[in-house]
C-alpha cells in the first residue's frame, strides 16, 4: 500500500492510496474460493458449485466488497500510520476501483486541532457569591401564599390585583372578530395577561357598569390578522372581586405536604430549598464563567465535522421538546451555529486539561451526582437502578462530573474576585415572567 497525505484547507487533510492489483484479485480470489464451499445454487448439491460458476455468478459482487473492505482498512491503517486524529469519518472519492487495475481511492477528512493551552493562572474570574436572609424566605413564602389566593366579592371600583368578570365584544372597523367575543370572563388586573389597554379600560368599573373603550393589539400580536390592529371594544362588568391570600399559620404548611411542625418547619424547608437553589445557580454561572475565560484565552480552530454534529444535537433536542417527530422538518441551523461552536471549542480545551493534567473522574462525586438525579424523582431507587443500568446515562454523569472537577482546578489556580448578589438577582426570583 502507498500513500499520500495533503493539507487541503486549515484541519481538512486528502488522503490518497494505491493498492497494488495483485493484493486485491488475491483477496477477491480468497473471498471466491471460501463462498465456493458453501454456495448452493439452482442445479448443484451445497458446496459443489464449479468454481468457474462461482467466479461468473459473484465475482462482481465479492470485488465490490473486497474494494469496500479494503478501503476501510488501508484508510485506518494510513491514518494510524501518520498518527492523524480524525475529527470525523471521511469522504472517500474513488479514483480507479475497476476490476484488473490497482485500486486508487482518495479519503478527505477533517483532523482535530493541536490544543495548547495558556497558563491559567492569568484567567481572571469573577465568581458570584449568594446567601439567603430572612426577608428572602419571608418574600418566598409571600410568593407561596398567592399561589393560594382566593377572591371575595366587593362593591367598589376595580383597581390592581382585583378579578373581574367581563361579557366583551371587539370589533375592528367595525366589524366583530372571531376569539373577540366572551361572557364573564375572568382577568386579574395587572397579571399582564390581557392587552395593555384592555387592562386599562377595566381598571375602576364597577359591577354593573358598561362601556365602549379603544384598543389596540401590540405590532407582535400572536394572532396576526390582528397586529397593530387598532379595534374598540364593548365592555360590561359582572362582578369584582378582591384577592384574599391564606393565612401563614399551621393550616397554610400542611397544605404544602409538612403534616408536623407548622410554620416553624415550613420556613425551616423553605431555607433549605432557596439554599439549594443557590448552590445550583452559583455553581452554573461559575461554571459558565470559568469556561467562557478558558474559551477567551484559547482561540482554537474548530473542524467543521465537529460543529455540524452538534448542531444536529440542538436541532434533535429542540424538536423533541416540541413534540415534532418529522425528521425531515427540523428547525433552522442558524440558531444554532454559535451554541454549537461553543460546545465544540470547549469539549477540545476542556479535554485537553484533563488529559494534560491526569484529572480522573471521582467516584464518590459520581455517586453523588446520581443521588441527587435520581432523588428528584418519587422512585428514587428505581430510577436509581435505570441510570446504573444505562452505559450512556451513566457516561453523561461522569462527563459531567469531570467538567466539574476541571472547573475546581481551575478555580484553585486562576485570578478569582467575588461578587455579591441577591437571591433575587442570581434566580430571577419576583421577575415578571
Amino acid at each position: 500500500m502507498q500513500f499520500t497525505v495533503t493539507t487541503t484547507t486549515g484541519l481538512e487533510r486528502r488522503l490518497e492510496v494505491a493498492i497494488p492489483h495483485s493484493r486485491v484479485a488475491g483477496e477477491v480470489e480468497r473471498r471466491l474460493r471460501e463462498l465456493s464451499r458453501t454456495a448452493s445454487l439452482k442445479g448443484f448439491r451445497p458446496g459443489k458449485v464449479p468454481f468457474a460458476v462461482i467466479r461468473q455468478q459473484f465475482a462482481g459482487q465479492v470485488h465490490g466488497d473486497t474494494v469496500s473492505e479494503l478501503i476501510r482498512e488501508s484508510y485506518s491503517d494510513a491514518v494510524n500510520k501518520e498518527n492523524l486524529r480524525p475529527a470525523g469519518g471521511p469522504r472517500i472519492e474513488p479514483i480507479n476501483v475497476a476490476p484488473g487495475a490497482d485500486l486508487k481511492f482518495a479519503a478527505i477528512f477533517e483532523v482535530l486541532p493541536e490544543v495548547t493551552l495558556k497558563p491559567v493562572e492569568e484567567l481572571a474570574i469573577e465568581r458570584t457569591v449568594s446567601d439567603v436572609y430572612d426577608a428572602d424566605v419571608e418574600a418566598m413564602i409571600e410568593s407561596m401564599r398567592k399561589q393560594r389566593v382566593d377572591y371575595k366579592e366587593v362593591d367598589r371600583a376595580s383597581r390592581a390585583g382585583d378579578r373581574v368578570m367581563v361579557n366583551f365584544l371587539g370589533r375592528v372597523d367595525g366589524v366583530p372578530f372571531a376569539g373577540g367575543e366572551g361572557q364573564d370572563t375572568p382577568f386579574v388586573l395587572g397579571s399582564g395577561r390581557a392587552i395593555a389597554d384592555f387592562e386599562a379600560a377595566l381598571t375602576g368599573m364597577s359591577a354593573g357598569e358598561s362601556k365602549t373603550a379603544p384598543v389596540k393589539f401590540p405590532d407582535a400580536y400572536g394572532a396576526p390578522e390582528l397586529a397593530g390592529k387598532q379595534a374598540e371594544f364593548d365592555l360590561t362588568v359582572t362582578k369584582v372581586e378582591e384577592e384574599v391570600l391564606p393565612v401563614v399559620d399551621d393550616a397554610f404548611a400542611e397544605a404544602f405536604g409538612l403534616h408536623e411542625g407548622g410554620v416553624a418547619k415550613l420556613r425551616e424547608e423553605v431555607r433549605k430549598s432557596m439554599e439549594r437553589e443557590v448552590a445550583e445557580a452559583v455553581r452554573a454561572k461559575l461554571r459558565a464563567q470559568v469556561f467562557d475565560a478558558l474559551q477567551a484565552q484559547n482561540p482554537v480552530e474548530l473542524p467543521r465535522a465537529l460543529v455540524d454534529e452538534q448542531i444536529q444535537e440542538l436541532q434533535a433536542d429542540m424538536m423533541q421538546r416540541m413534540g415534532n417527530r418529522d425528521a425531515g422538518q427540523p428547525p433552522p441551523r442558524e440558531p444554532f451555529e454559535e451554541p454549537a461552536r461553543r460546545r465544540v471549542a470547549l469539549g477540545l480545551l476542556v479535554g485537553e486539561l484533563i488529559r494534560r493534567e491526569g484529572l480522573k473522574v471521582d467516584q464518590d462525586r459520581v455517586n453523588t451526582r446520581l443521588n441527587e438525579l435520581a432523588g428528584a424523582y418519587p422512585n428514587a431507587e428505581e430510577m436509581r437502578r435505570a441510570y446504573l443500568q444505562s452505559p450512556d446515562a451513566m457516561r453523561q454523569i461522569e462527563t459531567s462530573v469531570l467538567e466539574d472537577q476541571a472547573v475546581d482546578w481551575i478555580v484553585e489556580r486562576a485570578k478569582v474576585t467575588d461578587r455579591t448578589a441577591t437571591f433575587a438577582e442570581l434566580t430571577g426570583f419576583g421577575r415578571q415572567a
